[in-house]
């Protein structure tokens, strides 16, 4: 049975209009009726009344069988997609800066225990790669900061973290055992790049607590966490990260100092929207499952809740896989 007939049937069926059947298939009219015709002649059926448009009682008899082939034809190209687009059998992870600190290398490593023969590839990725590598197609699932804004892609919150400042170690502020974000809005931040994606950009520079005014620049551009600390450590810049940062780059002449009225913000995990790669929503599940055993470095004390704003889509999913990981582990 040819699948464009049905096609022309469920859309006359919904729109109860040849015309408007035709403008969402992007068919001429005509198209749709000889679709529609052809069909009726194979079946030796009426499927319409015409004037006005609407199903005959074996139209509506039909409607559920049109309806279940339609959707098992989309499901078998759905799944024959899936199949060549991942036929090297292969997970490609980005990580920016050190992603969600230690859950991180968790995550990794229980996806490794749990699918030793699926080759697993990390890319380091830079600031202004905050959503285009994932919708480049060149990494499967990201580990970034702050939340995607992007109906494109699907963020699960992995941890929720007080925010800090890194400032040059001779700073009058430095030795300063905590700070408000009215000691550092008049820092000079290091710039980034204008292609930058916004989200990242507010973020870096607590745009938000500006009133939307950007930083005043300092003389270097940075795309990596290493170009920032280069730039602090000359005394030519500032920047700002989660708590974690602190735990993860320790830079000679820089200081990492907390901003304690600062908004807590959220590394996440981000993947396609709409992705059913069966490696791909084991991760997801995998990161999950594994983000409240860090809840501790979170931020002070581990109070604030983890995760509140993640995808609970496919929650269950691969559940008994989650559950099977290395308890906690990290590394590889």
């Amino acid at each position: 049975m040819d699948l464009r007939r049905l096609a022309s049937f469920l859309a006359v069926a919904e729109e109860g209009h040849f015309g408007r059947a035709a403008a969402r298939l992007f068919l001429s009219p005509p198209a749709v009726t000889a679709h529609v015709q052809q069909l009726e002649r194979e079946l030796g059926v009426p499927l319409f009344e015409r004037a006005p448009v609407r199903l005959t009682p074996a139209g509506h008899r039909f409607l559920g069988h049109a309806r279940g082939l339609v959707d098992a034809a989309n499901a078998a190209i759905t799944d024959m997609a899936d199949l060549a687009e991942h036929s090297d059998d292969t997970l490609r992870v980005g990580v920016m800066g050190h992603g969600s600190a230690e859950l991180t290398p968790a995550v990794i490593s229980a996806f490794r225990h749990l699918r030793p023969q699926v080759r697993l590839t990390l890319e380091a990725l830079t600031f202004t790669e905050h959503t285009s590598a994932l919708l480049e197609h060149r990494v499967d699932v990201a580990f970034v900061r702050p939340a995607v804004t992007d109906e494109r892609v699907t963020v699960d919150v992995l941890t929720t973290e007080a925010r800090i400042v890194v400032i040059p170690a001779h700073s009058e502020l430095a030795a300063a055992g905590e700070l408000r974000l009215a000691d550092v809005l008049d820092l000079p931040f290091v710039a980034l790049p204008p292609h930058t994606p916004r989200p990242f950009t507010d973020y870096l520079y607590f745009t938000e607590a500006r009133g939307g005014e950007a930083p005043r620049p300092g003389p270097d551009h940075a795309v990596t966490p290493q170009e920032v600390l280069m730039s602090v450590a000359a005394g030519r810049g500032a920047g700002s990260a989660l708590s974690s940062f602190a735990r993860f780059y320790r830079w000679p002449g820089t200081v990492c100092v907390p901003v304690v009225d600062a908004p807590w913000d959220h590394s996440v995990l981000a993947t396609r929207t709409g992705d059913r790669d069966p490696h791909v929503q084991l991760f997801r599940g995998l990161a999950r499952s594994l983000a409240p055993r860090f809840a501790s470095g979170a931020g002070p004390g581990g109070a604030h809740p983890l995760g509140g704003q993640q995808d609970d889509r496919d929650q269950r999913d691969h559940h008994a896989d989650a559950g099977a990981a290395p308890g906690g582990a990290v590394g590889d």
